[in-house]
């Protein structure tokens, strides 16, 4: 937690407190429900919680955005990303049932107003979003076909809508099969720890 409050200073006294609630949760959640190892448990707010977070290092995402999580496993990065941006609307969505359980119990718990989260497969949403953001789930050029008819025509925020991925290691075979433009940001370039030295945010104009 003092990882979240060295780099995100400006949270306000409810954030803190979403925040600090959050390891609880899914250590409650996860002795029912296997969401997240034991190990990542242990290192919650690095691996999960603050790694969702790097998004914000790229992009401060404006009021009234949309934002479509694919694959969101238990809530990441939608979960950290609707405490941090409270005025922005999420759709989180998973092919695995039991995790939107999970997500939407925390949701709840937390208060939080501005994320929904279902149980569907990406190809099936119907609504239309500014951004798209996915950790992890499957190489870029099988994951776009899924979303690609899912944005708003207009942008409004400092970077024009598109996709941001969590993603990591050597990534120029991966993205050379899109041939799209992209930008790479080292997520070292952001926080020290360790962990992220490999990791990166992958930021895809539509």
């Amino acid at each position: 937690m003092e990882e979240i409050l060295y780099y995100f200073p400006q949270l306000s006294a409810q954030q803190k407190e979403q925040f600090e609630q959050l390891k609880g949760l899914y250590e409650e959640w996860n002795a029912q429900i296997n969401v997240i190892s034991r190990k990542d448990l242990d290192e919650f707010y690095t691996r999960h919680v603050l790694h969702s977070l790097a998004i914000a290092k790229v992009i401060t995402f404006e009021a009234q955005t949309k934002i479509l999580d694919v694959g969101t496993g238990g809530g990441f990065p939608s979960i950290p990303l609707a405490i941090l941006f409270p005025e922005v609307s999420i759709l989180a969505v998973d092919s695995i049932g039991k995790k939107i359980k999970v997500l939407n119990a925390i949701a709840e718990s937390l208060g939080l107003k501005n994320i929904q989260a279902k149980h569907q497969r990406a190809e099936t949403v119907e609504d239309k979003f500014d951004f798209i953001v996915s950790r992890a789930v499957t190489r870029t050029a099988g994951f776009i076909p899924w979303v690609k008819d899912k944005f708003n025509t207009k942008s409004f925020n400092d970077r024009k809508n598109g996709f941001l991925f969590l993603k990591g290691g050597d990534l120029k075979e991966e993205l050379s099969e899109v041939r799209k433009k992209y930008e790479e940001f080292r997520i070292p370039d952001f926080f020290s720890d360790p962990f992220f030295e490999t990791k990166k945010v992958i930021y895809m104009p539509k």
